[in-house]
């Protein structure tokens, strides 16, 4: 076996052959690792050469042009800033004075204050709470306290004041809408959603030709958070009368608000008026069961003056004052139907105690002011029963 050895030069044997022009090709293709290794690591694989990269010059920070490089300049600077100021100072005071002091701007007369939004309220009732502002500098009003005193009259929901330049105020009011007829004493007035009482002549309510409910149970001397949750039971009961569209409020003429929980409503029968418990919700479904059997209800009890129709299983009536405690009627259940005879007159020589074990005893009302008696009529069903235990309770 024969070994050959490696030329000094470095290059393999079967390189002895290879032309001169592929050896240089080689070298520059293939770099070595030297020279990989200097290449920074952004640097393509396709770059020759490296090229050095330029040092950033730092130079000194510049002064900021308004600031002067001596210290006379920045004396002289303080003072320009302090000459300025004082002069503004000393237009606004001057001019302060020229408006709060030249005639223009004073208030000449009533002439000068302007009112828009007016139609229950006069000028007369806005005047006097500007009056004192009659010959004041316009700048001198204080237009929130004049709102605020404004907005003292029952009539104005919102109002607005401006300054309007050189000499005029001028106001702007919402006024409030009424939605009943509030019957305080003698005395007829208005009420709006917000239980404000709103008063107005005879002869302007009739040119208005208002044909809204009378409303009683509200005073003047009640706080104006209850009388709004008054208004809110009331607006409630309207709406519901109203959503089936055929306009069922139309036919309701008086409303006792006395308790927020128990809408007392009068209604026109003939004869004579009927007093309804409508309580405080399902008020269309009451009042359609009213208007279903009220006039078999007149028929079994001729002196009927008032119908509680706040349990759902029966119905408690009230006579009326001066009528017989005995006079015949038949209790029925909460659908029409009769269902048993009222309490005959207990025969002679037997107990009360006795009648009691044998016939059903109506309830019958404490208050004895308005409606003295006051039957019940209620089913033998369980539903019905629970209904008369809680009866009995509220007629105690």
């Amino acid at each position: 076996m024969t070994i050959e050895r490696i030329n000094q030069n470095g290059t393999l044997p079967w390189e002895d052959d290879a032309p001169n022009d592929s050896r240089f090709r080689r070298s520059r293709q293939t770099p070595s690792p030297a020279a990989r290794s200097r290449r920074a690591p952004d640097a393509s694989e396709n770059d020759e050469y490296d090229l050095p990269r330029p040092r950033k010059q730092f130079r000194a920070q510049s002064r900021p042009w308004w600031r002067p490089a001596s210290k006379a300049g920045r004396i002289f600077l303080l003072l320009g800033v302090l000459v300025i100021v004082v002069g503004g100072i000393a237009c606004w005071l001057t001019a302060k004075r020229y408006l709060e002091r030249d005639a223009r701007f004073r208030i000449a007369g009533s002439a000068n204050i302007e009112a828009a939004g007016l139609s229950q309220v006069s000028r007369a009732d806005l005047l006097p709470v500007f009056g004192e502002d009659i010959g004041r500098n316009i700048f001198f009003v204080n237009l929130s306290d004049r709102r605020k005193q404004l907005e003292q009259i029952p009539w104005i929901q919102r109002a607005s004041v401006m300054r309007i330049l050189p000499d005029r105020i001028r106001i702007s009011v919402v006024e409030r809408t009424p939605i009943a007829l509030v019957r305080q004493g003698q005395q007829i007035g208005l009420v709006d959603a917000d239980g404000v009482l709103l008063t107005m002549r005879a002869a302007t309510m009739t040119q208005h030709h208002y044909s809204f409910p009378v409303i009683t149970g509200i005073d003047a001397g009640d706080p104006q958070p209850s009388r709004k949750a008054r208004m809110v039971v009331y607006q409630r009961l309207m709406r519901d009368l109203d959503s089936s569209g055929q306009h069922f409020s139309n036919q309701i003429s008086e409303i006792d608000l006395t308790d927020p929980e128990d809408a007392r409503v009068l209604m026109t029968e003939p004869g004579h008026d009927i007093l309804a418990h409508f309580g405080s919700d399902h008020f269309l479904d009451r009042y359609q069961r009213y208007k279903s059997y009220i006039a078999e209800w007149r028929q079994q009890y001729p002196h009927l003056a008032g119908v509680d129709l706040r349990y759902d299983h029966q119905v408690v009536v009230q006579m009326a004052s001066g009528a017989t405690a005995d006079a015949p009627a038949s209790t029925s259940s909460a659908d029409g139907q009769p269902s048993a005879a009222a309490n005959p007159a207990p025969a002679s020589g037997q107990t009360p105690a006795a009648a009691n074990k044998t016939q059903p005893k109506p309830a019958v009302r404490k208050d004895t002011k308005k409606h003295p008696q006051t039957r019940r009529i209620a089913s033998n069903t369980p539903a019905s029963k629970t209904a008369n235990q809680t009866a009995s309770k509220w007629d105690e």
